[in-house]
């Protein structure tokens, strides 16, 4: 499969996306902003005590590119590939290149959020969640920019998975 090249608008446009989509479906939602941050290491120094769980979020390809997959688990846990090839039952995973990051979910590398989903209207990503995450009352994530975390509530998470219209589903990841 041949990935056309992508042109990303600027991180301030990313963000008001996902706030101007969030806002026009009535998901509830706060924010707020902070130095570039495109780790979790150099994140974590960010973070507000707000009671949410701070996602890792990873996006792969499988081995004939021609199925992508986001990957959104607490950051405190680690996933080996080879861990995760075998609880996704999806093959061999790599991780997706720039280029298909940036035409699928409308990213760069260490801005990677499930509001990428918004800018995938063919629902052609698949996002696996960590079933832990079901117990969190709140989760953060870039807003598509990572100088910025949304903070979002568990059941306005699913409101937004379901208007966003990708499949998705939740798997003990580790």
């Amino acid at each position: 499969m041949k990935i056309p090249e992508t042109q990303l608008p600027s991180p301030d446009i990313r963000r008001q996306r996902v706030f101007d989509w969030l806002d026009a479906h009535n998901i509830r939602y706060t924010w707020y902003e902070h130095p570039e941050a495109p780790t979790i290491e150099i994140a974590r120094q960010y973070w507000h005590d707000d009671g949410s769980k701070h996602c890792k979020n990873l996006f792969f390809r499988n081995h004939k590119g021609d199925r992508h997959y986001l990957v959104a688990f607490d950051c405190e846990q680690s996933l080996a590939i080879h861990d995760l090839e075998h609880r996704l039952h999806q093959g061999k995973l790599s991780f997706a290149s720039e280029p298909r990051m940036a035409y699928w979910l409308g990213l760069q590398p260490g801005s990677v959020s499930p509001f990428g989903l918004i800018n995938d209207p063919a629902n052609h990503v698949h996002l696996f969640l960590d079933a832990q995450l079901q117990r969190c009352p709140a989760l953060s994530f870039h807003p598509n920019d990572n100088r910025a975390t949304v903070v979002i509530t568990r059941e306005e998470f699913m409101r937004y998975l379901a208007a966003v219209g990708n499949s998705y589903e939740f798997l003990e990841l580790y």
